[in-house]
């Protein structure tokens, strides 16, 4: 939880690690939790939602999108609180009620998830109550097609979920697909610097206030974006080590072959290669990603061994 930034009574930030994203709790008026980690982390994250709602019963589970490491706690979030409704963005809601894996992309991504049920959608342009205020539900695209941000004008508080971070953004997963999503990336952007937010809450690290560092965050945020744009493959590159990175976040430390194998059979790499880098051999350009991240301190590696850092 963050100090630095004063948010309204009743709101507090779980800031996770970068395996789980971070949990907004409301506790008073219409309690509630934004976002709820990813799968290996669900019994911590039920603790911690118990231990700030100290015996108030939970009544809205919500998520900004579907991506394991935001919705992960949901199963275990609903067998702890049976009679909070669960909702998501209208996106993916066929996907979830048949629980398709591959387009949910949990299979293609090396992901997982355990399964859960909702009971409603978050619909861009209405508004949800969420604490003791009502919550403007705006679409944001880019990093996910379906994914939503959540505004507090009284307060001109912001849920950015992974359209913007204090130091850039989420993978743009469907420009990996071959799908154009570097202009919604941008149109998200400008959307969150039209609502003019005095205070964000991102989906990973830690939460930022001030019109000051708001900018500078966008800023950034463009600024990687413009370098995407300019050299896709930069991007593509980034987006599998971010997903060995976040595999490695959940494995701490493995067999360097072991991880390579999990990374062969990978579809989105598999993909990855095949449309940005059809000159190489997939594993010879996955060792050179795997020697990126370590030279980056990003991993760690001996002879048969490789370490989360």
């Amino acid at each position: 939880m963050s100090d630095a930034v004063r948010l309204p009574a009743g709101v507090t930030v779980l800031e996770r690690g970068w395996l789980s994203s971070n949990n907004v709790v409301f506790t008073i008026g219409a309690t509630a939790v934004v976002d709820t980690g990813y799968v290996a982390h669900s019994e911590q994250t039920v603790a911690l939602v118990r231990r700030e709602l100290d015996g108030r019963p939970l009544e809205r589970i919500v998520n900004t999108h579907l991506h394991s490491d935001h919705c992960g706690g949901n199963a275990a979030l609903q067998s702890a609180y049976p009679s909070a409704r669960l909702m998501i963005p209208p996106g993916q809601a066929d996907a979830v009620a048949a629980w398709d894996e591959d387009a949910l992309t949990y299979r293609a991504t090396g992901q997982e998830c355990a399964r859960f049920t909702f009971d409603d959608v978050l619909v861009p342009g209405r508004s949800i109550a969420l604490g003791e205020s009502e919550w403007e539900i705006h679409s944001a695209p880019g990093h996910d097609p379906h994914s939503v941000i959540l505004f507090e004008p009284r307060h001109r508080l912001l849920i950015s979920a992974d359209a913007l971070w204090a130091n850039g953004f989420g993978v743009v997963f469907p420009e990996l697909e071959g799908v154009a999503a570097f202009e919604e990336v941008a149109a998200t952007l400008d959307l969150i610097e039209a609502l003019d937010p005095e205070s964000v809450i991102p989906g990973h690290g830690s939460p930022f206030q001030g019109g000051d560092r708001i900018r500078e965050a966008l800023d950034r945020a463009r600024s990687r974006l413009a370098s995407f744009v300019a050299d896709p493959r930069r991007h593509a590159s980034h987006g599998v080590k971010v997903l060995i990175k976040f595999r490695m976040l959940e494995w701490q430390s493995a067999r360097f072959d072991d991880l390579m194998s999990w990374a062969e059979s990978m579809p989105y790499t598999q993909l990855v290669r095949s449309r940005f880098f059809p000159e190489l051999a997939l594993r010879g350009w996955l060792d050179s990603v795997a020697a990126e991240l370590v030279k980056s301190g990003a991993l760690a590696r001996d002879d048969a061994m490789i370490y989360n850092i």
